[in-house]
């Protein structure tokens, strides 16, 4: 298939091997804590924007979406994002998901924090989440995952 940008470079087997190592052992890590830790609380911690993230992280470590800034603010911010649109606009979670993913990489934008994997949280509001009683938010244990993910990415040689 031709494109009209050039495709990313061939990589050296050593970057395979250790992108591999690191994406099992960040993964990994989210995913012991998500079935040893939160098991009880009804709380997910294993969503498919964290594995988008390992794909940037640990396969493109030199993008600028890969870096710390962005794989941390970019969840956050649109994980928050998401609640809100999900308090605001319930039950019309069609206009919520909408708003939440646009309003996302807008900030993201003027924030410097663009990271695809976090307009993920947008959507994420259209699936019900358990509520805090006192602050009647949803909870998001999804901010936590990029945290832990990216401490272990910290860690690989390389």
């Amino acid at each position: 298939m031709k494109g009209k940008t050039k495709s990313p470079p061939q990589v050296s087997l050593s970057e395979i091997t250790w992108s591999w190592i690191g994406a099992f052992l960040g993964i990994a890590a989210v995913a012991l804590i998500n079935d040893y830790l939160l098991e009880e609380q009804d709380l997910l911690l294993t969503i498919g924007s964290f594995g988008a993230s390992a794909v940037l992280i640990y396969g493109a470590v030199k993008s600028p979406l890969a870096q710390p800034r962005n794989l941390l603010g970019g969840h956050v911010l649109s994980a928050l994002i998401g609640v809100a649109a999900y308090k605001m606009f319930q039950p019309h979670l069609w206009l919520a998901a909408s708003v939440a993913v646009a309003t996302a990489i807008a900030v993201m934008h003027a924030t410097k924090t663009l990271h695809p994997p976090g307009g993920c949280h947008g959507l994420n509001c259209r699936h019900r989440q358990p509520e805090d009683s006192q602050s009647g938010l949803p909870l998001r244990s999804d901010t936590c995952g990029p945290w832990r993910s990216r401490y272990v990415g910290c860690c690989a040689p390389g």
